[in-house]
């Protein structure tokens, strides 16, 4: 009886915990990115120039907005911000265009995926916004595909370092 009792106390834990961690998760959809919107790391307008854009969402940044938008001209400046320990902090969501549906040249807001779960094209001959950058994609066969096209090679999210972004 002990037994049993103990066991549903834990299980009882545990399901709290996961709809507690579950909760925490908040999931934000894309922002439609302006034609005056500037890039968070570079300032530069972000609707000027080609390949892959990049969207991250940050809760609690001040006390005044819950959750904060920045938005990137491409996946290699939000990178090299998302990279630096200081900014992972309260990262809620990232989002990255998936570029086996979207054109290079004017990549389209509809089609923004979760950057955690995408490939990673890194050293193609495509250009970004800041030179070389990261081409995004929602499946591994079309990173594949694009790597054999445009030169690279494919990584997911959790192989992308400041060396990737060289």
């Amino acid at each position: 009886m002990f037994r049993k009792l103990l066991f549903s106390l834990i299980f009882v834990a545990v399901v709290a915990c996961s709809e507690q961690s579950a909760q925490q998760q908040i999931i934000h959809q894309a922002v439609a990115i302006e034609s005056a919107d500037e890039c968070h790391l570079c300032g530069m307008l972000i609707s000027n120039f080609s390949g892959p854009k990049a969207e991250l969402f940050r809760q609690g940044v001040t006390e005044a907005d819950g959750n904060s938008v920045k938005k990137f001209c491409s996946t290699r400046d939000m990178f090299s911000f998302y990279l630096d320990p200081e900014n992972k902090r309260n990262v809620t969501t990232i989002l990255v265009h998936d570029m086996s549906k979207a054109p290079w040249d004017a990549p389209n807001d509809g089609y923004f995926i979760d950057a955690r779960k995408a490939w990673y094209v890194v050293g193609s001959d495509k250009i970004g916004a800041m030179g070389k950058t990261l081409a995004s994609f929602s499946a591994k066969t079309d990173a594949d595909a694009f790597a054999t096209e445009f030169g690279g090679s494919v990584i997911d999210f959790n192989a992308v370092s400041y060396q990737s972004l060289q």
